[in-house]
């Protein structure tokens, strides 16, 4: 696997791993924690760096589930976790990032994940109530300590990342981006590069739909997250079917997966984007490292560029009590 760098020096695999759905979200794992543990180590043997996790994923035990896993090789990788919730008795109820609150959520994210140091410290929803140079000149203080080495932020609008930045670098903005969620194509992605922030994009295979593995007919355990997205309403998964049968077409040629040919997009819009599909299966891991193979020619690229606005996506990506959360 090859690298790449985000910001000015955190270098990682071209592909993460998001940990979330390990704990959380997409119905019951098929796995048990061993499993789980197995999993994370091969995807270490396999070349990924960059592990993803956060505290209100379970919420503390994905944490825990990702620290023991990569205790033994913890200087081999990058691990990237996020404050920024009220979690009270095991649930998120609002966005919290009160310096106070981050030093502790700091404090905890350590012992969980047994480490010392936090590489890649997110916040991982802006909380319109804390303005954001508090929020930069807590992480700073932390970075000073030792206890993180790099500052990130998710979801944030281009005012919020520049305020941010003029008090402490932000390495990384991580944000939903895939063929189908091209939000951060207008104004965010210009300004990281100008800023000379990596970008790191959660759900770059469309929460599973952009696999080709998802139709109308696909039925969702009661407690999967996707139940509630718009995007994922049986009309809504008919209806983008159109864009999905597009890119199988383009796979099928190149001898690989549709989701392959996603990911080998997103990598080839920038050289400083990291996509972190999530997965509990260690051939998905093995299949999404190879799609840093898959090469795009000049057309194909603009082809899938012009996809989502030639076909058209139908469906919100999130529900209105879920875009509360999002900085725009």
């Amino acid at each position: 696997m090859h690298t790449r760098t985000l910001g000015h020096g955190l270098q990682v695999s071209a592909i993460g791993l998001g940990c979330m759905g390990m704990s959380q979200s997409y119905g019951p794992n098929p796995g048990s924690r061993d499993d789980m543990i197995g999993v994370l180590r091969s995807a270490v043997d396999l070349g990924v760096t960059l592990f993803d996790t956060a505290e209100v994923y379970g919420p503390y035990v994905n944490e825990e589930l990702v620290g023991e896993a990569l205790a033994p090789v913890r200087e081999q990788v990058v691990i990237a976790t996020k404050f920024g919730w009220d979690i009270q008795d095991g649930k998120s109820v609002g966005v919290n990032s009160r310096p106070d609150h981050i030093r502790r959520v700091a404090d905890a994210s350590l012992r969980r994940l047994g480490t010392d140091v936090i590489d890649l410290f997110y916040q991982h929803r802006v909380d319109p109530e804390v303005p954001i140079e508090d929020v930069a000149g807590a992480v700073a203080d932390l970075v000073a300590e030792g206890k993180v080495r790099h500052f990130g932020l998710s979801e944030a609008s281009v005012g919020t990342i520049r305020r941010a930045h003029a008090v402490y670098p932000v390495t990384a903005l991580q944000s939903e981006y895939s063929l189908w969620t091209r939000d951060p194509e207008t104004d965010v992605l210009p300004v990281v590069a100008e800023l000379g922030i990596g970008f790191v994009p959660f759900s770059p295979l469309g929460r599973g739909y952009l696999t080709g593995t998802m139709d109308a007919a696909t039925t969702l355990a009661d407690d999967d997250m996707r139940r509630a997205l718009p995007r994922f309403e049986k009309e809504n998964l008919a209806a983008n079917r159109a864009l999905i049968d597009h890119v199988a077409r383009l796979a099928e040629t190149k001898g690989a997966t549709p989701g392959q040919v996603a990911l080998a997009w997103l990598l080839a819009q920038h050289p400083w984007i990291v996509p972190i599909p999530g997965t509990r299966r260690i051939e998905r891991i093995q299949e999404n490292i190879a799609a840093t193979t898959v090469a795009l020619s000049a057309d194909e690229r603009d082809d899938l560029d012009r996809l989502a606005q030639r076909i058209g996506v139908q469906g919100e990506r999130y529900n209105a009590q879920h875009f509360r959360f999002v900085d725009r």
